[in-house]
């Protein structure tokens, strides 16, 4: 028969428990596990007051005092031994869920949770104040790491897997629902210290982390510090979320506050002071050039995918601050914060020890994109909630200091002083100054009564803008430069390695190894940069849909998308930030780029805002901006196959069909001056992108006729400008080419004398070689350029010649034509060979055959034959035997249509007759009056004007050529338009009477003379008979 199971009593139970949670003993009696604790006082204590030794709840705070008090061999340190008894009770509490009776259960389910609130409430009181019980193990040579973040690392792997990762710790594993039992049972000020110096830690250990490091686990920490109610209000209070300080700038931001070293995560290369590990260059990208791609890909990949669990963890983190409307308004003030003291960032040269990194602020730009997100539907929808009064008033960004689109700082002041005072219309340019520019200096505006408010959505947007601009945007133009030095440097050192092969030094040695290793350097950057940024299409394709809403709701400011403009800006338009529009335009040509990039983006938008703003400065004041529009145009140009994404903007669409083509046209003519002191030789490279365009849509039969249109309405006005710096440009081009040609042959010559060449210094014999080479460059992009300009008067004096004969224009022409060809068939021809000619873009059988068609193109259109008088006119290249000389070419080496040789050759006629008759009507004329002649060519004038300013008179043709460059007074520089000359009838009556005169006079002789051998004749004859 079984012997029956005692049964315990519930004292029993309940001091089994306790003691099996808190590992003590009150009777001494040995014990298996070595951490249970004799607590001898204890049990003193409680014998003396005639109890029995067991343990309960009464006694339970007693006990754990008793126990953290003392000092006991081999004991586990206090928190150790807190977390110990949490997870004990927890585990007895899984074995008292079991239990069958029911009263038994609930009162030892009570004694657990008593247990388990004191071990938390315990842990809280080390925690604030280590120092409260003894710890045997502790050393203070050691770092004094909170002992709870080991368990936060266990618990937060669960709590935000969408920023990547595992849960593990690595070591101590949390108790199940520990943490969450510390942090809400208590009040604010006993916690916040806690949470104060988990955050140092967590931003300690970022603190000079890379994207290969370990950033995931207190990225992980910290989402789940910030979910916690008290824990987002214990960072937004740390004194360390916005330093302050006399010294505060970026650099000291990004280091110091909670969130900047976990911004500072990042692929791209820093200042070597802040430089993080593991060195993300050296470790994936050094010696690229002999690493497999598979190798190089899988790098790009890894650093893609951490990245964005970066960006993912960054943001969860943001949002559920700003969630929070406890502290929402301190997330807004450290953004500002962290923008304001990085504006320098948007200068060339950025000073790395007082600006954050570039890592910070593309990291920064992902995260903002992503914030965004909600209002960047394919609709957007929210862009009213996007208020321009934001520019104006609101105190949180440094915005009104920005160059504007077309405002000055000036113009901002006075419109907004006057709207505060009631006496606003938006509508309307208060001042309309075109002396005044956009400046950089702050704005004195009255305050505002009441601090506006804005929705986060415009906050948000205003923000993105400017991080954009100091972050992904500048990490674009760094790349840019980047790749240029390395360029730079790969030519420098092939110099050097062709030297070395001639003779060799020890300086050299030294310099080419030092350019090797300074083009590895280079090339690492570069990878990181491509890894980071340029592989990753989410950013820059979130980056595009932003600032498509940026141009649709710049747009709207000026009434939408529809043209003409109004005459002038909308004050609101006018001071928004250059750079929105700028930043917008650099994307577009970074991303057209870059493969794919474009795929799927909404581009329309972009193709109107572009056509709308290019010629447009009475909006947008600065001509580098108008033509970096016509860059972006460039990159989506269809070339060879074409591409059918891109086609559609140029050929299917309302407003390029319309306006792209005039627009471009007056833009050609509007970058001449420019205001900078470069103006002269950046507008060369400005008219390049133009001159493509136009060639390219002069093939789309739709834009032909828009552009032959315009010549009609416009053969006076933009197209004759138009025409008038296309032929100034060929000129100085052509004639810039051909005259370093000469000079490049004479040093290839000198470089080619070996003997001679080897004697020279090394320095010297250096200093020659570059020059060599930049003549190459010179000469190359001179000769490409005036190709451009050559092609296009050839394909569009085909169907439009009327404006190239006009009377201020034809003789420009002629000349222009004869002096070009000249240099192809005339004596010093043979001076202009090259060794290689299509390696410095010189085609001279292409050239000489271009110009002939626009010969003979102009010679078809002249309907009043003027064009032949025209060609002879030109004293300086003109002669009759160059047609000849061109023919011959054409016929024998080029292979030329016959009909078109023969209309040559007849043109090259009908010059020498017309170059006849001229000379006939000078000995006509005979000495002319100094009066009847232009002072400013020494021609006869045909058709005289008064300058109003200098009352001097010349030739209306030759003071309407002049304007077309020059609006001044050639004799005073006064300002002078076309419609401001005074004609000068008398005199003119004066020249023709003159004609009449000289020419009567002449037919009086000649009829003389004819008389004259009359009768000489007739005598002979009757003296002959006689």
């Amino acid at each position: 028969m079984a012997t029956p199971k005692l049964q315990r009593s519930w004292e029993e139970l309940e001091d089994i428990v306790l003691r099996k949670i808190f590992l003590v003993s009150l009777t001494g009696s040995s014990d298996s596990d070595s951490r249970v604790v004799y607590l001898e006082m204890t049990a003193a204590e409680i014998l003396s007051e005639g109890k029995e030794l067991r343990l309960n709840c009464d006694l339970m705070e007693s006990i754990l005092i008793d126990r953290l008090s003392g000092s006991f061999p081999a004991a586990e340190p206090p928190f150790q031994y807190l977390i110990g008894c949490y997870k004990r009770a927890y585990d007895e509490g899984k074995k008292i869920a079991s239990m069958k009776d029911r009263n038994l259960k609930s009162e030892l389910e009570s004694v657990v949770r008593q247990a388990k609130k004191l071990s938390v409430s315990y842990c809280r009181i080390h925690l604030g104040n280590p120092e409260s019980f003894p710890n045997p193990n502790f050393d203070s040579n050691k770092s004094n790491a909170s002992p709870l973040l080991p368990l936060i690392f266990s618990e937060g792997g669960g709590s935000a897997d969408g920023f990547g990762g595992s849960g593990s710790s690595g070591g101590i594993q949390c108790p199940p629902g520990f943490l969450e039992e510390f942090f809400t049972d208590s009040d604010f000020d006993s916690l916040d210290p806690i949470l104060k110096g988990l955050y140092e830690e967590l931003r300690e250990i970022v603190l000079k982390v890379s994207a290969l490091g370990n950033f995931q686990q207190p990225l992980r920490a910290l989402y789940f510090l910030v979910k916690l109610p008290v824990g987002a209000r214990s960072l937004v209070n740390h004194p360390w979320w916005i330093p302050k300080g006399v010294y505060l700038n970026g650099r000291v931001i990004e280091r110091t506050s909670i969130l900047g070293p976990f911004f500072h995560v990042s692929a791209l290369p820093d200042h070597p002071i802040f430089k993080s590990q593991p060195d993300v260059g050296q470790q994936c990208f050094s010696e690229a050039s002999t690493r497999r791609p598979a190798d190089l890909l899988s790098s790009f990949a890894t650093i893609k995918t951490v990245m964005n669990n970066l960006y993912d963890g960054l943001t969860e983190v943001l949002l559920l601050l700003l969630k929070n409307a406890d502290t929402r308004e301190n997330v807004l003030e450290y953004l500002a914060e962290v923008i304001n003291k990085n504006s320098s960032r948007a200068q060339i040269q950025v000073d790395p020890l007082s600006c954050a990194s570039s890592g910070m602020f593309v990291n920064l730009s992902a995260v903002m994109l992503r914030l965004c997100d909600p209002f960047l539907d394919a609709n957007l929808t929210k862009r009213d909630k996007i208020d321009p009064k934001y520019v104006f008033y609101s105190n949180r960004l440094e915005l009104r200091g920005l160059t504007a689109l077309h405002a000055s700082s000036e113009e901002v002041t006075e419109w907004i002083n006057k709207a505060s005072m009631g006496n606003t219309d938006g509508e309307t340019r208060l001042l309309q100054s075109q002396e005044a520019t956009s400046s950089a200096n702050s704005v004195n505006v009255k305050p505002n009564s009441e601090k506006a408010k804005y929705s986060f959505i415009c906050e948000c947007f205003f923000m993105t803008a400017r991080v954009l601009n100091l972050g992904l945007l500048k990490a674009f133009s760094d790349f840019k430069h980047l790749v240029q030095d390395i360029s730079r440097s790969e030519d420098t050192l092939a110099t050097l390695k062709a030297m070395q092969g001639q003779t060799s030094s020890p300086q050299l040695e030294t310099d080419i190894a030092r350019l090797e290793k300074e083009i590895e350097s280079y090339s690492q950057e570069k990878l990181s940069y491509e890894a980071q940024i340029l592989r990753d299409p989410t950013v820059i394709q979130s980056a595009l849909t932003f600032y498509r809403l940026m141009v649709v709701w710049l747009v709207r400011l000026v009434g939408g998308f529809k043209m003409p403009l109004p005459s002038t800006s909308p004050m609101e338009f006018a001071s928004m930030p250059e750079h929105f529009v700028e930043d917008a335009m650099e994307l577009l040509i970074f991303a057209s780029r870059i493969p794919k990039a474009l795929d799927g983006v909404l581009l329309d938008d972009f193709m109107n805002f572009i056509i709308m703003f290019m010629a447009s400065p009475e909006y947008i004041r600065n001509p580098y901006l108008r033509a970096k529009m016509v860059e972006v145009l460039n990159c989506w140009m269809p070339r060879g196959s074409g591409s059918s994404i891109t086609a559609t903007l140029f050929e299917g669409h309302q407003l390029s069909l319309e306006y792209l083509v005039r627009n471009l046209l007056k833009l050609y003519v509007d970058i001449e001056f420019t205001g900078s002191h470069t103006q002269f030789y950046d507008k060369f490279n400005i008219r390049h992108n133009i001159a493509e365009l136009l060639e390219y849509l002069w093939h789309v039969p739709s834009h032909r006729n828009a552009w032959k249109q315009i010549a009609k309405e416009e053969e006076k006005g933009v197209y004759l400008n138009f025409l008038n710096f296309l032929i100034n440009d060929s000129i100085y081009l052509l004639d810039e080419s051909l005259n370093k040609i000469l000079e490049h042959k004479e040093l290839e010559a000198e470089m080619s004398n070996t003997a001679e060449w080897e004697r020279r210094p090394a320095q010297e014999r250096q200093e020659r070689t570059r020059l060599f080479q930049s003549q190459e460059n010179i000469i190359r992009i001179d000769m490409k350029l005036a190709n451009e300009d050559v092609s296009m008067m050839a394909f569009t004096t085909e169907q439009i010649t009327a404006p190239f004969l006009l009377p201020e224009m034809v003789e420009r022409v002629a000349s222009m034509l004869n002096y070009f060809l000249l240099q192809l068939v005339g004596p010093q021809r043979k001076s202009l060979s090259l060794k290689d000619p299509e390696k410095y873009e010189f085609r001279p059988k292409q050239l000489l055959k271009q110009i002939v068609y626009i010969y003979v193109h102009l010679a078809k259109g002249d309907s009043e034959n003027i064009f032949p008088a025209a060609i002879s006119k030109d004293g300086r290249s003109y002669n009759e035997q160059l047609f000849s000389a061109a023919a011959d070419v054409l016929r024998r080496k080029i292979g030329e249509d016959e009909r078109i040789i023969q209309e040559f050759i007849e043109l090259g006629a009908k010059a020498k007759v017309a170059a006849s008759e001229a000379m006939d009507i000078e000995a006509i004329l005979g000495d002319i009056p100094d009066e009847f002649l232009d002072p400013i060519q020494y021609t006869l004038m045909k058709d005289p004007v008064i300058l109003p300013s200098s009352r001097i008179t010349v030739d209306r043709p030759v003071i309407q050529r002049h304007l077309l460059s020059d609006s001044s007074d050639p004799f005073n520089r006064s300002h002078l338009t076309a419609d401001m000359l005074i004609p000068d009838n008398e005199l003119k009556a004066r020249i023709q009477e003159f004609i009449r005169s000289q020419e009567s006079k002449k037919r009086g002789e000649d009829l003389s003379t004819q008389s004259s051998k009359a009768t000489i004749q007739t005598t002979t004859s009757e003296m002959l008979i006689d």
